[in-house]
């Protein structure tokens, strides 16, 4: 059973451009903090002097989910001293085309309108039924938009085109909860490749490591810094010389993937990653294939890797967690590439013992 819009919206906002040039926070519902207000306006592209127009980005900080589109005004009889503005919802869940849909609608309404008033009605009639009606506006209903829907919207086919073999790096980093750094100079096109990444480990559904847009700034750098493991998507390419922030940094535009010395051993390739990057290539090249299908591929073969994990594993000291034998890992001869991933795998689910 999903959630009710009540447990997930948190606030909706609203960020205006002058015709002066200045962009800022006209209204918010119920609140929104002021730290989290120089985050969004940040975010929104109406501070940018590059003048781009970015219709509509998300993200997260500190685990709030951010959305946020952003509109040119013309001809709007309502708005005459507004050139753009920009509508934001921070939500608990991630799902890009539900609130999408949802700041769309608000946008319609307030290009007609002028006022928050009847934003703030469409609003509350989503935070308590779930829906909201007009003939004008379109009708916008939250059951339409199943999360796993939003998980599966990415395609996994498109990042195995792009790095062939080489998605069994970011496959094992996943894996092994460490920190990866994607740069592009264009935002959308971060946003598209980072949210299809945790389905490479379909079997944890975590999409709370997903921080798609984020800027080298102290505030938003430390919250990162926070989380154990995490898939970080800058625009800013001054990021690849901070080796602080990632395991493996990811040059989108570049197509290229760089392991951090740090986790080079941990991240050794051998018989095992070779297998599994076979398998995400054959299954993704296959063109009778879905990307859902390809993703029950890699996840099938995930689930074998974990039970033989958990074959090796052994319940003491009245722990109900089991946590690994060493002794048995070893016993099992696997080449030195398969023993140190399964070890390191261990440690990421909190298999061993402390």
């Amino acid at each position: 059973m999903a959630e009710p819009e009540a447990q997930l919206l948190r606030a909706v906002g609203l960020i205006e451009k002058d015709t002066n040039g200045d962009a800022l926070w006209v209204w918010c519902y119920p609140s929104v903090t002021a730290e989290l207000r120089t985050l969004l306006l940040r975010k929104c592209c109406l501070t940018d002097e590059n003048k781009l127009l970015h219709t509509f980005v998300f993200g997260q900080y500190k685990r709030s989910w951010f959305y946020i589109t952003t509109v040119e005004v013309q001809d709007s009889p309502a708005l005459k001293k507004v050139t753009h503005f920009s509508i934001v919802l921070t939500a608990k869940d991630f799902n890009p085309e539900k609130y999408a849909a949802f700041t769309r609608i608000l946008c319609r309404i307030y290009l007609k309108h002028g006022s928050p008033v009847k934003m703030m009605e469409s609003y509350i009639a989503v935070l308590t039924k779930g829906i909201c009606q007009s003939e004008e506006n379109g009708s916008f209903l939250s059951k339409d938009f199943d999360a796993r829907k939003a998980y599966l919207a990415g395609s996994i086919k498109d990042i195995v085109s792009q790095f062939g073999m080489e998605t069994v790096i970011l496959y094992t980093a996943l894996m092994l909860k460490k920190r990866i750094v994607v740069y592009h100079p264009r935002i959308e096109a971060i946003q598209e490749f980072t949210r299809t990444l945790p389905a490479l480990v379909w079997h944890r559904q975590d999409w709370s490591i997903l921080h798609s847009y984020v800027h080298l700034h102290e505030e938003e750098l430390e919250a990162l810094k926070a989380c154990t493991g995490y898939i970080a998507g800058f625009t800013d390419s001054e990021v690849s010389s901070r080796s602080d922030l990632y395991d493996v940094y990811v040059n989108l535009a570049d197509s290229e993937i760089t392991v951090s010395p740090v986790v080079k051993e941990a991240m050794t390739m051998g018989k095992l990653h070779k297998e599994i990057g076979q398998l995400i290539v054959q299954s993704a090249e296959d063109p009778d294939k879905s990307d859902s299908q390809v993703i029950k591929d890699i996840s099938l073969k995930t689930k074998e890797i974990l039970a033989t994990l958990a074959s090796l594993t052994e319940v003491s000291d009245g722990n109900e967690k089991p946590t690994l034998n060493a002794e048995a890992l070893k016993q099992k001869r696997f080449p030195p590439a398969t023993e140190n991933f399964l070890f390191h795998l261990a440690a990421a689910e909190q298999m061993l013992k402390i």
